[in-house]
């Protein structure tokens, strides 16, 4: 029997193929190995490349094209090959699925009715078929039973087919999902993506992990057209013929080697989950997709929709032995041996495998190509081992963590807890840490860890909520939860930080000359952080009635009260006002300060800006909120209170030394906004930054006295206008005592004065230094309102020219040994 494959070149040159979808990757690939052998004349809806332009939908198109093939190629047509059609992943009814696959197949017969065609070959799915099971493959013969959308208009296309091709020869090709060493059917490339981008999604499946579906190499699928168009002449008038590999690679196979060959873990864990939990979250994400920031999903919808749980158990293995027989073709490439190439060229380009594959690049992946980055995927790497050494090395802080949790289960009845409240609030607690803390065991589960910090601040918080008058279990929350959370967020690594802010990138902000978040800059805030958690927790005990009296060496309470100042200030109804011991909302923030102080490195600015913010927040808008407090005592309560003064200095101390970092981060963030990155992301993983890469750490292997120099010597610089200023303000917090001024006087002395205080220990800071103006505003009010006020020569006086010392003093700005970028521009 001869072929056409058997004839010489010069005969089948002149013979022509139509061929729809030719300016695709698939016709493309076809139109050039068949260009070897015929003429090809490729038909294309917009006319792209040297085809003619042909939209299917469009019957006078259609009509208008065939029209063309005819005056220049004439009538005779060896072979149509249509593989034009529409598709899409979302598993709903489009229009475009009968107005393309099935009547653009009708317009293109009708068409090909004044043409003396040859042979007419389709492109269908093996999907047609209804699906088979594990050691069951299809055939031919198995029944038509599509299962969605695109399956459903290829079969009705199909039918089209047989009832509208007269004696047209037609040839029914069901093809498996087509791949190469680049490219993938969208089902496994987003399979390889998940894997890749260790989604949770790659560890769960809905289905059997014994099914699977047979893959189809472009290049065997090119060979069986070219077959079957040679033997046009020797094949039935129609047939239906299966085309792919005939192994199906089962899900956990498949799995385990896309997890060897990327990760170099041969057990890719995969979890199965019930169909209706599946299908239930499926529902969820499609439906929630629309509030999700763009930032995070850039604005792409879920793959995974509720259809494809339904047909997760679907099997597809091909009994390929009818294309043996009519085509004498067989697959040359197995999927099981092409994969360790397609992820070798995802991971030496994976920039060009996503754009391959039309797959949005992860945030990583753009951030490495804006930067220049080389070999993004050596620094993907790079950052797990990273992540998997300093895991390594700091697990015991999750097993310490298991016994803690352990222990708050245990401990209500070992301290003799009384109230339900703080029993039930400990065996929760101590359930969650303990389950948290198991996954966490796990690098890839670190996240985890920030819900496990969660749990250790509300059971720091639960004594002040449930007023518990039990000392024994206030202290055993409060340092219990401190620990919880210590060996949760505290240990390396800081979870949820992004690839490219953990591996690029440099340590000192652009345009400065230190980094605002290393050690010897947090180190101050928390020792004074420190003094005020003592400070405030001897007060908590006093307002919890742990104990009955507190020390107050200086102020006296009313007379008609035993109480002294101290005592009479924490039990007023300022005080009381709150829902919880104001001093143990004061313990609570301190003791998070100094947790808070402890995570990160010294490129926390961009690796964690949410926690810079965060810290922040805690420090100034907080420090206001006690300078206030402090404010008010002599006005509405009429008294002091000592410790009150040490805790609001200890939080007005930490001001100036948070600044810079607060500076540095909105910096950090403004840039990467002008750059295009998508900035809530950036804020919540960081980033990498303008300058040089550099990893250097925290080193304490120098003297000690160099450490103190560097914990004084950083963005906090006194300036004798400063403490003068500073000075003034607190002069004129206590005219009361030096100069017996009372009524309004008084009181605005004592305002005026604590917000000079406020403002001149902030301008210490070199990054806040013109905060300092603001105390020439407040020296002119004091000195227009000494002139106004009752009082008395000396009284007057004195407000007048500590009003105009105010002032000058606020002049000078002070020497700046600093840079701080761009906002070196308001150190003025």
């Amino acid at each position: 029997m001869i072929h056409d494959s058997d004839a010489p070149p010069s005969d089948r040159s002149e013979q022509i193929i139509l061929m729809t979808g030719a300016e695709g990757n698939v016709g493309s690939a076809l139109k050039a190995r068949l260009s070897e052998r015929y003429t090809v004349v490729g038909l294309d809806r917009d006319g792209s490349g040297e085809s003619l332009v042909c939209d299917l939908a469009d019957p006078a198109s259609v009509r208008d094209a065939m029209e063309k093939v005819a005056q220049g190629k004439g009538t005779r047509i060896a072979a149509v090959i249509h593989l034009a059609a529409y598709f899409d992943f979302s598993g709903e009814e489009s229009p475009l699925y009968d107005e393309v696959n099935v009547e653009g197949t009708r317009n293109l017969i009708e068409a090909l009715k004044g043409l003396e065609v040859e042979q007419f070959v389709y492109s269908g799915t093996m999907l047609v078929h209804r699906a088979g099971s594990p050691g069951l493959p299809i055939t031919e013969a198995t029944e038509i039973d599509p299962g969605w959308a695109y399956p459903q208009s290829k079969a009705r296309a199909e039918e089209v087919i047989r009832q509208t091709r007269g004696d047209m020869p037609v040839v029914l090709l069901h093809l498996a999902g087509l791949y190469d060493e680049m490219t993938a059917v969208p089902t496994l490339s987003e399979q390889i993506r998940r894997v890749y981008e260790r989604d949770p999604k790659s560890h769960a499946y809905s289905g059997s992990l014994e099914t699977g579906q047979s893959f189809l190499h472009r290049d065997d699928m090119v060979d069986a057209f070219v077959r079957a168009v040679d033997r046009r002449a020797d094949l039935p008038e129609e047939a239906v013929i299966l085309i792919g590999e005939e192994d199906a690679v089962p899900y956990a196979e498949l799995q385990r080697i896309l997890g060897r060959e990327i990760h170099g873990s041969e057990d890719w864990s995969t979890l199965v989950v019930p169909k209706p939990i599946a299908a239930a979250g499926a529902w969820v994400q499609t439906k929630a997709e629309p509030l999700v920031p763009d930032d995070f999903d850039q604005g792409e919808a879920p793959f995974i929709k509720p259809f494809m749980i339904d047909m997760s158990d679907d099997h597809y293995a091909l009994d390929i032995g009818r294309a043996r027989s009519l085509l004498g073709w067989e697959p040359k490439h197995s999927l099981r041996e092409t994969l360790p190439e397609m992820v070798r060229r995802l991971k030496d380009d994976p920039a060009a495998w996503y754009e391959a594959n039309r797959l949005t690049k992860p945030h990583w992946l753009q951030a490495a190509e804006s930067r220049g980055a080389t070999d993004p995927d050596a620094l993907r790497e790079r950052h797990e081992d990273e992540r998997r050494r300093a895991h390594g090395a700091s697990v015991w802080a999750q097993f310490l963590n298991l016994g803690l949790g352990a222990w708050l289960i245990a401990c209500p009845p070992i301290l003799g807890y009384q109230g339900i409240g703080m029993i039930l609030a400990s065996v929760i607690a101590g359930i969650l840490v303990m389950g948290g803390s198991f996954l966490a065991l796990s690098w890839r589960l670190a996240l985890i860890r920030w819900a496990v910090t969660a749990v250790g601040a509300v059971l720091m918080a639960a004594p002040l909520i449930l007023w518990t008058e039990q000392s024994v279990a206030y202290l055993n929350c409060t340092l219990v939860g401190a620990l919880v959370f210590g060996f949760a967020g505290c240990v390396r690594p800081a979870p949820g930080i992004g690839t490219m802010a953990a591996t690029t990138g440099p340590t000192i902000p652009p345009g400065w000359d230190y980094s605002p978040s290393d050690w010897t800059q947090r180190l101050p805030i928390i020792g004074l952080a420190f003094i005020g958690l003592f400070v405030s927790l001897y007060l908590t005990s006093y307002q919890l009635g742990h104990i009955g009296a507190v020390w107050e060496p200086f102020f006296a309470g009313d007379p008609a009260n035993p109480q002294n100042g101290t005592e009479e200030i924490i039990t007023s109804d300022v005080s009381e006002a709150w829902p919880i011991p104001d001093a143990g909302l004061g313990a609570l923030t301190y003791l998070l300060e100094i947790l808070i102080g402890l995570i990160g490195s010294a490129r926390r600015w961009r690796t964690m800006p949410w926690l810079v913010m965060i810290f922040g927040i805690m420090i100034v808008p907080l420090g206001v909120v006690s300078i206030t407090f402090i404010i008010i005592q002599p006005i509405v309560i009429g008294t002091w209170c000592t410790l009150c003064l040490i805790t609001a200095a200890a939080m007005l101390i930490q001001i100036p030394y948070s600044i810079d970092e607060l500076i540095a981060t909105c910096q950090f963030l403004r840039r990467r906004k002008r750059a295009g990155a998508p900035i809530l992301r950036v804020f919540l993983t960081g980033d990498t930054d303008e300058g040089q890469d550099d990893r250097t750490d925290e080193s304490f292997e120098q003297p000690p006295l160099a450490v103190i120099r560097d914990m004084l010597g950083g963005g906090v610089v006194p300036h004798w206008s400063t403490l003068a200023a500073a000075a003034i303000g607190l002069w004129l917090m206590f005219t009361r005592l030096t100069l017996g001024t009372e009524g309004t006087l008084a009181n605005i002395d004592h305002l005026v004065g604590a917000l000079a205080v406020t403002i001149a220990v902030t301008a210490m800071a070199e990054a806040a230094r013109a905060a300092r103006f603001l105390n020439m505003c407040l020296g002119a009010g004091l000195a227009i309102a000494a002139l106004v006020s009752e009082a008395t020569w000396l009284q007057a006086g004195a407000d007048i020219a500590a009003g105009l010392a105010l002032i000058a003093v606020s002049i000078p700005r002070g020497p700046v040994r600093h840079r701080y970028g761009s906002w070196s521009r308001v150190v003025v």
